[in-house]
């Protein structure tokens, strides 16, 4: 059978046809295109952050800063609110991730394996997918974390939300992609279950934890609704929290007489973006550690049921 319309280069490449290669450079021309709408309020709001106040409030600034200043970075860094809700937030993403992702590997284990390795896994998985359609509610998960004493703790913000049933099934389906094979000539290697959990099934699923350590971070970070349920002072509100507060409700409280120099320096404009800056580049920076396994676990693991 002749397959035509098909031409080989020299090196056996497949050369594609006029339309295959008008049809990709639409394509590109319009992901190009949405990119950039993505990407330049932030580089915008990057400018503003760094540009002279003055011709901020003018409205002069594009995509570069205008009158190179640092003072909104300087002011920000400055007060002891920001630099307590940060810290929160770090602290809250390090233990956060730590015990989520410790619950999700042990949860989905077992799971992974058959009804003959493990009995009844199948009622106990549905037992975690009705909670993905079925909550308790937002006053229930209050009452409930009121009653434990975890209000104005660091829990109260890691606690509630620790097992993602959705991550699960993520995770244990793309452990079932795993050979069989490995884990029985493991087992006559004399290997215990947690031996083959971490030597076997962990280094051949990175691609899946990436992602979802990714996730969970950004999940964590960018929450502040949390905080503001469960916090009742301003001292131990997450980033985002603190940040939703300033964008709506600017405070310039005032400490000593450096303060009120840059204060004078500054405007709001350019003070919010700064902090929003801030709060933005900590989880930006976790891309490109994560991003060689980043496009393979977003297929792996569902493919599966």
């Amino acid at each position: 059978m002749e397959i035509k319309n098909i031409k080989y280069r020299s090196h056996g490449g497949i050369k594609k046809t006029p339309g295959e290669l008008t049809f990709d450079i639409i394509n590109y021309t319009i992901l190009g295109i949405l990119a950039l709408l993505c990407v330049l309020p932030f580089i915008n709001m990057l400018a503003v952050s760094f540009s002279d106040s003055a011709v901020v409030t003018e409205g002069k600034v594009g995509l570069w800063p205008v009158h190179f200043a640092l003072n909104s970075y300087i002011y920000t860094f400055r007060k002891p609110e920001f630099l307590s809700s940060f810290l929160v937030s770090i602290k809250r993403v390090l233990l956060g991730v730590t015990i989520d992702m410790a619950l999700l590997i042990f949860a989905a284990y077992p799971l992974s394996k058959s009804n003959r390795q493990m009995p009844g896994r199948t009622y106990i998985s549905w037992i975690f997918v009705v909670t993905m359609f079925i909550s308790g509610g937002m006053i229930p998960t209050y009452l409930i974390v009121s009653a434990t004493h975890l209000r104005n703790t660091i829990w109260a913000l890691i606690l509630p939300g620790a097992v993602q049933a959705w991550n699960i099934t993520i995770l244990l389906n793309f452990f079932r992609q795993i050979p069989h094979d490995l884990e029985e000539a493991s087992l006559i290697d004399g290997a215990s279950q947690l031996n083959i959990l971490f030597r076997v099934y962990l280094p051949l699923s990175l691609p899946a934890l990436a992602t979802l350590v990714l996730f969970d971070a950004v999940g964590h970070w960018n929450d502040w609704f949390s905080g503001l349920i469960y916090m009742n002072s301003a001292k131990d509100y997450p980033l985002q929290t603190y940040l939703r507060g300033i964008l709506i409700q600017p405070n310039f409280t005032l400490v000593d007489v450096t303060q009120l120099q840059l204060l004078s320096k500054i405007s709001n404009k350019t003070y919010q973006a700064a902090q929003v800056i801030i709060g933005t580049v900590p989880i930006l920076l976790v891309y490109p550690f994560l991003q060689r396994y980043f496009i393979s676990g977003m297929t792996l693991g569902s493919l599966k049921g």
